[in-house]
């Protein structure tokens, strides 16, 4: 199988647990390469937001303080700059600043865009994983980087109590 099936299988597979909702741009309405990997997400389960990036880490924030395991999707790592307020200074502090009162479990899924065929413009090909671990103490951080570890990174980030961000190739989509 390739990458982007994988990664479709893993959306599938997440769509299908109860608890999930998927929140972001292009989640409803095609314009990038990860919608295409939702298309085994039922639409209900899925909430299309406008381009505002800290807005929709925040909401993603308080829907998981409901019970839900928020997917938020983030096509490019340079729009997921727009959120560090949510992400550095809110979901990855919150247990800790609610002396565990409260836990949110928030999948960030993040694609680092391709170079190739067509460059985009360095304004959406940044890789900045080093500079989020570095700024994350309990939000976890990993990058898929082959084919055959995509599932079960996403079943064990559902499976994890706490929140993650996930870092996809989006290069090795059409491979």
């Amino acid at each position: 199988m390739s990458y982007f099936s994988e990664i479709k299988n893993a959306m599938t597979w997440l769509g299908q647990q109860p608890d999930t909702i998927f929140i972001g741009q292009q989640v409803r309405y095609p314009g990038n390469a990860m919608f295409a990997t939702l298309e085994g997400v039922p639409m209900e389960q899925r909430i299309e937001f406008p381009v505002a990036e800290d807005f929709q880490l925040g909401a993603s924030i308080g829907m998981a303080l409901t019970g839900k395991v928020v997917i938020s999707i983030f096509p490019r790592m340079d729009f997921l700059m727009c959120a560090m307020n949510q992400l550095v200074n809110h979901l990855d502090k919150l247990e800790e600043f609610t002396h565990g009162q409260y836990k949110a479990k928030v999948i960030i899924r993040v694609g680092v865009g391709s170079t190739e065929p067509l460059n985009p413009g360095v304004q959406h090909c940044g890789d900045y994983t080093r500079g989020l671990r570095a700024m994350l103490k309990n939000v976890g951080i990993v990058r898929i980087t082959n084919t055959e570890r995509v599932m079960a990174t996403y079943d064990d980030v559902y499976c994890y109590p706490g929140s993650y961000v996930v870092v996809e190739e989006m290069g090795e989509y059409g491979h």
